[in-house]
């Protein structure tokens, strides 16, 4: 809930991270929005598997601690960050604490819960619970931001962290991988590097250029890097994530289900956070409140989310959750700019609604179908699908708003606006109203300049989901054609004297020792 309530409550705070210093902001650019973002996602995503070894060899309670107390440290030094880049220092130093936590939780879920039906209701009650981060972390950001400056929504962490580290004391049970494997830093290496290389490349390609030598560059070092990352993973005697689970359709499918979804969703966030904010002027506090619906939604549905599992199977509440996320993204192709405040709670119910479908079975997918020894490297892997998509879609969605965006922005030249200007305000749409506000030269175009950016910017934003929609309607294709079933009949009690297989059908015994054995 901690590191939910973190990323949805930095989101709320970006508008003011742009703002001058002057003013109360950094003065952060585009860029540096993104970097705020992916500096902790991309850290986070390049030490999962790593930090998800050291729990199964160490403790996985000893690791979620450590993950607290050392998200606390980036928690308090992000709030006292003077700059841009200082800021996204600390972030980064939130990622290593969070790459600890969340690999913990799955993997001592795991190891509590040892009954298939029961892991499938906890993990449901993991993935609700967290949505209370999607919902608390807007609202309480934007009344901090009203009566606070923009390091409180850091420093909120703090007393939750002290919570939880009570809790974990008092509650949580010691568990480890009684095989101790060797920990693989080198494949912890590449990952990071390759992951770095790439994402870097997406984000500053707007700014350098697609086609620039950096860019290029930075997307040649990132594919080649994963490449030998994954070569190293398949001659390694104790790899730190072995391909061969790729082999079982349950996690691959699994997996590229939950990656995908969390980049269209990691994106579009980003992108609504700041149409709420700038395009339709909800304040703070307002922008926070229409996002505890959606919160509310996937809290409720996510727990119930099992029921259907054991009725359809994780082929078709998967799939359909997914296809149910490609018609919000739809419907937002409705927001205008002058959209109202119910239409948009309406289009983010929508969205969390197939979210409640996706995270809990296709988590439980990949958890299912690792041996509970290696709970830690199944638990990194869920996350580092989560995390590796969410900052590319941040990234990519980004980049095609800022590359739309810009491009309808320099148009106005051709209107009789000054260059300079249009310059300044291509930036984002933040950028362009905070220099109408603040640049007296603006001010003649004031109202040409802000409507302009505002529109643009909607559109742009259109473009985005459409990208988002289309990836996700393939990646749902994808998940029916190979994500298998898991409809199971219910338990029958067994009668004294009668084996299991004389009271089903001899076809129906066969399907469940079929699966039974994929399960072990």
């Amino acid at each position: 809930m901690v590191i939910m309530i973190d990323n949805t409550i930095l989101n709320v705070a970006l508008p003011t991270l742009a703002k001058p210093k002057a003013i109360g902001g950094l003065g952060a650019t585009g860029s540096d929005l993104q970097w705020m973002v992916d500096s902790y996602t991309i850290v986070f995503a390049g030490l999962l598997l790593t930090a998800g070894s050291l729990g199964d060899r160490f403790g996985r309670y000893r690791a979620l601690t450590l993950g607290l107390v050392v998200f606390g440290v980036g928690s308090t030094l992000s709030a006292l960050a003077s700059s841009a880049g200082g800021l996204i220092a600390a972030r980064s130093l939130m990622g290593i604490g969070g790459a600890f936590i969340m690999p913990a939780t799955l993997s001592l879920i795991t190891n509590v819960f040892t009954d298939p039906i029961e892991r499938a209701k906890a993990i449901g009650v993991w993935a609700g619970v967290s949505a209370l981060g999607l919902g608390i972390g807007p609202l309480l950001g934007g009344i901090l931001l009203d009566h606070f400056w923009w390091g409180a929504v850091f420093l909120v962490n703090v007393p939750v962290l002290v919570l939880a580290l009570a809790a974990g004391y008092l509650l949580i049970p010691e568990s480890r991988d009684p095989s101790a494997p060797r920990l693989d830093l080198l494949g912890a290496g590449l990952s990071v590097v390759g992951l770095v290389s790439l994402l870097w490349a997406i984000i500053e390609g707007p700014s350098h250029g697609w086609t620039s030598a950096a860019v290029l560059g930075g997307f040649v070092m990132g594919v080649a890097v994963l490449a030998l990352f994954m070569l190293w993973e398949l001659r390694c005697a104790a790899p730190m994530l072995s391909l061969h689970f790729f082999e079982n359709p349950r996690f691959s499918a699994a997996s590229a289900a939950i990656t995908v979804t969390f980049l269209c969703l990691f994106g579009t966030i980003f992108l609504l956070t700041q149409y709420l904010q700038t395009v339709l002027g909800f304040s703070t506090v307002k922008a926070g409140a229409a996002l505890i619906p959606q919160a509310l939604v996937l809290m409720v549905l996510a727990p119930l989310s099992p029921r259907w599992v054991r009725k359809l199977g994780s082929k078709v509440v998967v799939g359909g959750g997914m296809v149910t996320v490609v018609l919000a993204f739809v419907t937002m192709l409705t927001l205008q700019v002058d959209s109202s405040l119910a239409q948009v709670i309406l289009v983010t119910m929508l969205l969390s609604a197939g979210m409640a479908h996706i995270i809990a079975p296709a988590t439980e997918s990949i958890m299912g179908s690792l041996p509970r020894e290696k709970a830690g490297v199944g638990s990194a892997m869920n996350d580092t699908t989560r995390q590796v998509g969410g900052a590319i879609g941040v990234a990519v969605l980004g980049s095609v708003l800022s590359s739309r965006y810009g491009a309808g922005m320099d148009k106005l030249v051709a209107a009789g606006i000054p260059s300079n200007l249009v310059a300044r305000a291509r930036d984002s749409v933040g950028a362009a109203v905070g220099l109408v506000r603040d640049d007296p030269a603006a001010r003649p175009f004031g109202h040409q300049l802000v409507d302009a950016a505002k529109h643009q910017y909607v559109t742009a934003m259109h473009t985005s989901v459409l990208v988002a929609a289309v990836l996700l309607l393939v990646a749902a294709v994808g998940v029916v054609r190979f994500l298998p079933a898991e409809a199971r009949p219910p338990v029958v009690p067994t009668p004294v004297g009668v084996g299991p297989v004389d009271l089903v059908p001899a076809e129906l015994a066969a399907d469940v020792a079929m699966a039974v054995k994929q399960d072990d």
